[in-house]
Formats: C-alpha cells, sequence, structure tokens
C-alpha cells in the first residue's frame, strides 16, 4: 500500500531493544507457616521480611486462616500430605541456607515438619505460635506436647512471646527473674538458644531476653502504637534472613529487632482493628539492609 511504513524492524533496531540480564544467587530462606487473609501477618509478613534482607523466599503453607485487623474468624488446616510434598519440593531444588517455622496447628502437622526437617543441616528458627493476639487458638492443646518433643530440639533458635513462654515453661514470668528461670527450663528441652519476646508489655521497655546458658538482656525502646500486627512473625523472619545472609546468631537478632522497630514506628493505619507493622520503613528511612 502506497505510503504504508516498513514494520519489519531492522537488525540495529533489535539491538537497541534488548537487554541482557545480570543473573544474581542470592541465599534463600524458607517459612513454613499459616496465611493470614489480612495479609500482616503469617508468610504474608515473613516474605516481605525477607525481601526486605534481600534474601529469596520460599514457602510452605500449613494452614489458611480467615482473619482481618480485627481478628481471626476460620482456620483450616492444610492435610500433612499437603505440607510434605511442598517442603520436598522446595528441599529437592533450591539451595535454603535458613529456615523458620510458625504456625503450625496440629499434631500432624507438628511431626511432618519435625521429620523432613531433621535431615537439614541449616539454621532452624522456630516460633512457637500458639494464640493470636485477640485470643484465637492457633496450636490445638494436644499438640503441645509433639512442639516439645519434636520441633524444639531442632531449633537454633525459638522465639517464644511471653505468654507462649509460659505455657512451654510452665512459669509466671512476674519479673526479670521468672523470664530468666522460663527461658532455662525451656533451653533444657533442646533448643540451642532461646529469645523471650517483650511484645506488648510495655513495662519491659522493648527489652528481650535471649539464652543460651546464661541470659543476657537485649536493651531496646518501647515503641507506643496501636497497630502491631505481624510483629512475632516479622522478627523470627528477619532473624531468619540474616542467618540466610551468614550473620552469626546476635547480629541477626539485633539486625532484626532493628527492623521490627523501624516497621512499628511507621506502622499502618488499615482496617477497623490492629495494623501490621510496615515493611518499607527502613528503606523510606534510607538505611541500607546489610
Amino acid at each position: 500500500m502506497q505510503g504504508a511504513l516498513s514494520e519489519t524492524p531492522q537488525a540495529g533496531d533489535l539491538e537497541k531493544t534488548l537487554m541482557k540480564a545480570q543473573h544474581i544467587t542470592p541465599p534463600i530462606a524458607l517459612t513454613i507457616a499459616g496465611s493470614d487473609s489480612g495479609g500482616g501477618a503469617g508468610i504474608q509478613a515473613d516474605l516481605r521480611a525477607f525481601m526486605a534482607f534481600r534474601v529469596h523466599g520460599c514457602s510452605a503453607l500449613t494452614c489458611v486462616t480467615a482473619q482481618n485487623t480485627c481478628g481471626v474468624l476460620r482456620v483450616d488446616p492444610m492435610p500433612p500430605e499437603g505440607l510434605e510434598a511442598q517442603l520436598r519440593a522446595v528441599q529437592s531444588d533450591l539451595a535454603v541456607e535458613a529456615l523458620k517455622t510458625g504456625m503450625l496447628l496440629n499434631t500432624e502437622l507438628i511431626q511432618t515438619t519435625a521429620e523432613l526437617l531433621g535431615g537439614w543441616n541449616i539454621p532452624k528458627v522456630i516460633d512457637p505460635v500458639m494464640v493470636s493476639r485477640t485470643g484465637a487458638v492457633l496450636l490445638e492443646d494436644s499438640a503441645i506436647a509433639a512442639l516439645r518433643r519434636d520441633l524444639l530440639p531442632l531449633a537454633t533458635l525459638l522465639t517464644p512471646n511471653r505468654h507462649e513462654a509460659r505455657l512451654l515453661s510452665g512459669h509466671e514470668l512476674s519479673d526479670d527473674s521468672d523470664m530468666e528461670k522460663a527461658a532455662a527450663v525451656i533451653h533444657a528441652q533442646g533448643p540451642a538458644a532461646v529469645l523471650i519476646k517483650s511484645g506488648s508489655d510495655q513495662s519491659q521497655g522493648g527489652r528481650d531476653l535471649l539464652f543460651d546458658g546464661e541470659p543476657r538482656w537485649l536493651e531496646g525502646h518501647w515503641v507506643e502504637t496501636p497497630h502491631s500486627h505481624g510483629t512475632g512473625c516479622t522478627l523470627s523472619a528477619a532473624i531468619t534472613a540474616g542467618l540466610a545472609r551468614g550473620q552469626q546468631l546476635e547480629p541477626a537478632i539485633e539486625a532484626a529487632r532493628t527492623y521490627v522497630k523501624r516497621g512499628l514506628g511507621k506502622a499502618l493505619a488499615i482496617g477497623q482493628g490492629q495494623g501490621p507493622i510496615c515493611h518499607w520503613a527502613a528503606s523510606e528511612d534510607k538505611k541500607e539492609i546489610t
């Protein structure tokens, strides 16, 4: 047709439009946890934290929760065979360098997880998710024995909050001495180290207790906000990311605590209840994750 332009690109034009990829091989971390439909906790928070630390995140889903900022409405567990298939798929192909567990809900899922993790010689952060912030049961009573027996001995680090530490130790946590005793009791059950988080206890002023045979108090500061959904998941995921990057345990813990504090400082006021922490707060502060 007269006046029509040729639509066939010339060789020189093709060269201008092609860009050669610069492939990278990042560290890989795995989260074994439940899904939060509200996006504030669970694998959603874990994968955001992994990415913030420049770690590729893999996931194995244990449960699907129907929840939002106001609470957990329903929990549906994954069949153990489905969890096993996910873990074997990741393990057979990807060089995972550290992993974490979150919500496991029942004995069958704990046993399935423990059986496969036993042969995985990498750092393991076990977050013993038992009860949600609104009181929803996230670990059945019958599964607590399986958690103690099968998972705690595999843990590089166990990260209970104060309520979970009380359940696992049988001790009331009224003061620093009680927390140290509880940490020692939990440590004797097998984990290489225990980090008891102060969580929502304002009287602790943001301090956490690390115990690996000796108690060490990690100082911090309290961030006043009603929006703290997902802090426990995020902390354990950020520690896992640091371990995947080759950090030693204590530097990984400190970097993760800083990350969570920044996230709380710019927490998201979304929904009608407790919003989640902000995962891009660190980049907004223009402080690189190293």
